[in-house]
C-alpha cells in the first residue's frame, strides 16, 4: 500500500524528533533560567521550539533526498521511494524548513542564529558526504549536532553559552552510542547498499563495546551540571551557577542505567537479541533526562 502524500510528509517530517531537539531545547532553558523563565516572550518560546524543530525536519528531508536510491533497496517505505513526494517536492520542503529556521533564529539572537546556521552546514554536510564516507564519523557527528539542543537553549534565552548548558552537551554522546548500536542492528541492510558502518568494519562485537564507552561516558557524565557552581569554583571561575540536588535523583537513575547496559553490552554475550534489548533499554530509559529538566526547572521557580 503507497503512502499519500500527507502521510508522506509527516514520514518526511520526522515530528517525534521535534521533542528531541526544539523540545530539549526548551527544557534546557527552562531549567537554566528557571524563575525568570516565565518573563519570556511566549513568541520566542514558539520561534525557539520550531526554529531547532524546522531544522531537524530539513535534515532528514535533505537525508531522505540523497539516500533515496539506497531506500529503494532497504526502506522502501520512506516517502521518496513509496511515491508519496516527487524528488522535487522533497527538496523544495527541505530548502523551506532551513529557511524557516534560519529566519526564526535570527529574529532571537545573533548567537542562535550562529549556531542553527552551522547545524544546517553540518546537516547536509552529513547528508551528502560523511554517512557514505564513514559511519562512524557520521555517528560522531549527529551526537555533536544533537548537544547543541542544550547551546541552543541557554543561547536562545540568556544570548550567551555558559559551564550550564556546556556541562549537559555530554550527553549527547548517548546518542553516538545508540547509533553504533542502530547500525549493528541494519547490518544487513546497510551492507546491501555499502554504506561503511562501524559494525563492517570492525564487528557487531566490537561495535557493540565502542557503543558500550560513549554509554559508559554519558552515565558518569550526566550528573555534572550539578556540579557546576562546585568545579568553576575550584579553578577561580566564578559567576557560573550549576543545577541543584533535584536534577540528581532522576539523572542518578538514568546514569546507572546507562552505566549497567554499557557493561553488559561489553560481558555478555554480543547477540542480536542482546544489543536489541540494551539498544531499548537505553531509548526508553532517555525520558528520564527530561523529567530530571522538568523537576530542575520547576523546583527552582517553587523555592
Amino acid at each position: 500500500m503507497s503512502l499519500s502524500p500527507a502521510k508522506g510528509l509527516f514520514a518526511l517530517l520526522r515530528t517525534p524528533y521535534w521533542l528531541m531537539t526544539g523540545g530539549l531545547s526548551l527544557l534546557t532553558a527552562f531549567a537554566i533560567t528557571k524563575s525568570d523563565f516565565v518573563k519570556i516572550d511566549p513568541l520566542q518560546l514558539v520561534l525557539i521550539f520550531f526554529s531547532m524543530a524546522f531544522i531537524a525536519s530539513a535534515g532528514f528531508a535533505i537525508n531522505d533526498y540523497f539516500d533515496r536510491a539506497s531506500d529503494a533497496v532497504i526502506k522502501p517505505k520512506r516517502p521518496i521511494p513509496a511515491g508519496a513526494l516527487t524528488i522535487k517536492q522533497v527538496i523544495t520542503i527541505s530548502s523551506i524548513l532551513f529557511a524557516l529556521g534560519l529566519v526564526m533564529a535570527f529574529f532571537i539572537n545573533e548567537l542562535s542564529f550562529a549556531i542553527i546556521a552551522v547545524d544546517s552546514i553540518l546537516l547536509l554536510f552529513y547528508s551528502y558526504l560523511v554517512k557514505r564516507k564513514s559511519g562512524f564519523a557520521a555517528n560522531l557527528l549527529m551526537g555533536i549536532l544533537t548537544g547543541t539542543a542544550f547551546l541552543y537553549g541557554e543561547a536562545a534565552v540568556q544570548n550567551t553559552i555558559t559551564f550550564a548548558s556546556l556541562s549537559l552537551y555530554p550527553i549527547a554522546f548517548g546518542t553516538i552510542g545508540g547509533n553504533i548500536l542502530r547500525d549493528i542492528l541494519s547490518l544487513d541492510g546497510d551492507s546491501k547498499v555499502g554504506y561503511p558502518t562501524l559494525p563492517q568494519k570492525i564487528g557487531s562485537i566490537g561495535a557493540a563495546k565502542v557503543g558500550a564507552i560513549f554509554f559508559m561516558l554519558t552515565g558518569l557524565l550526566a550528573p555534572l551540571p550539578y556540579f557546576v557552581e562546585k568545579i568553576t569554583s575550584y579553578i577561580g571561575v566564578t559567576g557560573h551557577t550549576g543545577f541543584t540536588v533535584y536534577y540528581l535523583p532522576l539523572i542518578l537513575i538514568w546514569s546507572i542505567l546507562l552505566i549497567y547496559s554499557a557493561v553488559r553490552l561489553v560481558t555478555s554475550t554480543s547477540t542480536i537479541e542482546n544489543i536489541r534489548k540494551y539498544e531499548r533499554m537505553v531509548t526508553m530509559s532517555m525520558i528520564l533526562l527530561p523529567l530530571a529538566l522538568i523537576v530542575e526547572a520547576i523546583v527552582g521557580i517553587l523555592l
